[in-house]
């Protein structure tokens, strides 16, 4: 994944291979991968889990090449409900454990910088799940609302 605040790719310098078929050495059906993917789920993985347990253990390179949508979408399909995303949900742990941060070390000037650079990815996240559904409208980021959401 590119940085958002660095004009650079990942530290591996990676990118994804474009791929839209299934791989034809995929043996595995949609019905087992389905079945899979919600047994997980139900037992308390998240979807990047679930995706890397396929892969390294099944044998599926990519959930969304193999069953013609996403994850997410296939979970939202079924039934499950998601309160916010896997992605979103993360950066605002991140941004509460560095606000614990700052509030032990106030001079840390450098964590102010990376907690600004958080904070502004969770809005931007915010507004594109606010304009795809995902999220309410006019969802905002708020800290102490943050600090419920993930109660670490």
């Amino acid at each position: 994944m590119a940085r958002m605040h660095a004009r650079r790719r990942g530290r591996s310098s990676s990118t994804k291979p474009f791929r839209t078929a299934k791989p034809e050495w995929l043996e595995v059906d949609r019905k087992e991968i389905t079945d899979m993917i919600v047994d997980l789920y139900h037992k308390g993985h998240s979807t990047s889990q679930i995706g890397i347990e396929l892969r390294d253990v099944h044998g599926i390179p990519d959930i969304k090449t193999a069953l013609g949508i996403s994850m997410f979408e296939l979970l939202k399909q079924k039934g499950e409900k998601m309160d916010y995303p896997e992605d979103i949900t993360n950066l605002m742990k991140k941004a509460v454990r560095m606000h614990r941060h700052m509030s032990v070390n106030r001079k840390d000037v450098h964590n102010k910088r990376a907690l600004q650079l958080t904070e502004a990815k969770i809005r931007r996240l915010g507004r594109y799940y606010s304009r795809k559904g995902v999220l309410p409208d006019r969802w905002s980021y708020r800290l102490d609302k943050a600090k419920l959401i993930v109660a670490d």
